[in-house]
């Protein structure tokens, strides 16, 4: 028996011109279902190119694009290229949480690049931990991703005492928190911050920052128990996560702005 030929889910299907659906419900309606099967990456093509591939009118382009900029499926502004909206990993405020667990229950492939590790005794850092400040310390920077796409540059400090087995360890394809679990050491609570930051060159270089596109800043306290354990700044992409708050009429809401800009590690 024959084999069918594998069909190419991204490549354009052209247009009908005897269908009674507009030329530019058909293109909105290809260009969906190419997207669903992963074209473009990062860049969407631009009016002429469309134009071109699909044999219609600018305006025909236009309008199926406005539909689609509409639908949320894609994301424009002056001066910059059109770019597909990725889907956003939500975090609820509250929540102990771990930025590998929330990537993985999103369907999204995780994995970490380890960037730099050792010890190292920080005197500023020891003290937000409440150690004496030649303690020493395992240092960790990573870039994390989701699907192959960076999502956060990752910056923690811990106790050697407690964390010496990340020296080592292969943190490609697991959190640090998973990792220090089987060391018996459990991060069970904390305090965060979070705020807007701009981004360097660097981190708009190492993060594939779109131009326009702002940076989470989160910096964590982890606690075992009532022992503070960790430090952590994180920079998340802006496009790519956000923080969400359910309230109800019987229960606190708290929101804290402060002053001035946020004390640096």
């Amino acid at each position: 028996m024959a084999k069918r030929a594998a069909v190419d889910r991204t490549a354009a299907r052209g247009v009908d011109r005897a269908s009674p659906l507009p030329l530019w419900a058909q293109l909105y309606n290809d260009l969906v279902r190419r997207l669903e099967g992963g074209a473009f990456g990062e860049e969407f093509p631009g009016e002429h190119q469309l134009t071109d591939e699909y044999q219609v009118s600018r305006h025909t382009v236009r309008e199926a694009l406005r539909r689609l900029r509409q639908a949320g499926v894609l994301e424009s502004a002056r001066g910059r290229r059109t770019a597909v909206r990725r889907a956003r990993i939500e975090q609820p405020l509250g929540a102990l949480y771990s930025l590998f667990s929330e990537v993985q229950a999103r369907g999204m492939q995780q994995r970490s690049e380890v960037l730099d590790r050792g010890l190292r005794r920080d005197p500023a850092v020891a003290a937000r931990l409440g150690l004496d400040p030649d303690t020493d310390l395992v240092w960790l920077e990573r870039i994390r991703y989701a699907d192959d796409e960076p999502l956060a540059l990752d910056r923690t400090w811990l106790p050697a005492s407690l964390a010496r087995s990340l020296l080592k360890a292969d943190l490609s394809a697991t959190g640090v928190y998973a990792e220090l679990a089987r060391s018996g050491v459990r991060i069970t609570g904390g305090h965060e911050r979070i705020h807007a930051v701009t981004p360097t060159t660097a981190q708009r270089t190492q993060l594939r920052l779109p131009r326009g596109v702002a940076l989470l800043a989160i910096e964590r306290i982890g606690t075992a128990g009532a022992d503070p354990v960790e430090w952590r700044k994180t920079l998340v992409r802006g496009d790519r996560f956000s923080v969400v708050a359910t309230w109800a009429p019987h229960q606190a809401y708290q929101m804290q702005v402060a002053a001035g800009s946020p004390a640096q590690p």
